[in-house]
């Protein structure tokens, strides 16, 4: 009988103990407004744990494409560079972290995708495309071949870019130096074939 009682009184406080664990529920909790704020805020103030919430978004394909949209719209308002320059440390991360998303050949496609939407967009978003051009020598190689084909399946657009080159003197001068440039080149090599 002891033994009985004993085992009941056992089994009990097991059961007592399992039966007080409280579940998380997420759905429940991010349906509230505050709870959401709260979360989020806890997240952003915890260096570590802002890092691993953006370790696990980048591995999520629709949270990459929401990430690359607000860095280009960050991009155009300027706030990219501002920030990049009060931070050199933050500008290698997030070159770091772009490189990583070039990795991915469907993410490469769509950023230039939208970076040649952009350019083709406004002054300031072509003259930021272009920096960012000649500072990584394979994304230049890349966006020339992908306008080139983009032109030769677009006549109208090549025509566009030509006049809107033509009208800023400082491309100008560049293209008719690269004609020159070449114009010589081709000549050398005519030679060496005579």
């Amino acid at each position: 009988m002891k033994t009985i009682v004993k085992t009941l009184l056992v089994f009990s406080v097991i059961g007592s103990l399992v039966s007080c664990k409280s579940t998380f529920n997420a759905y429940e909790t991010m349906e509230n407004q505050e709870n959401r704020n709260a979360l989020y805020q806890e997240i952003i103030s915890n260096q570590s744990q802002f890092s691993e919430f953006i370790d696990l978004a980048q591995q999520n394909e629709g949270a990459q494409k929401i990430m690359m949209q607000n860095h280009m719209q960050m991009m155009e308002s300027g706030k990219m560079k501002t920030m990049m320059e009060k931070n050199p440390e933050m500008k290698q991360k997030m070159e770091s972290h772009m490189q990583k998303m070039m990795e991915n050949p469907e993410m490469k496609e769509k950023m230039q995708t939208m970076m040649l939407d952009k350019m083709s967009g406004s002054s300031e978003g072509r003259k930021m495309m272009m920096q960012k051009m000649h500072e990584n020598k394979e994304m230049q190689r890349e966006m020339k071949e992908k306008m080139m084909q983009n032109m030769k399946e677009n006549p109208a657009m090549m025509e566009e870019m030509m006049e809107k080159m033509m009208e800023n003197p400082e491309m100008k001068e560049k293209m008719m130096q690269k004609m020159k440039e070449k114009d010589k080149s081709m000549k050398v090599k005519e030679m060496d074939h005579n």
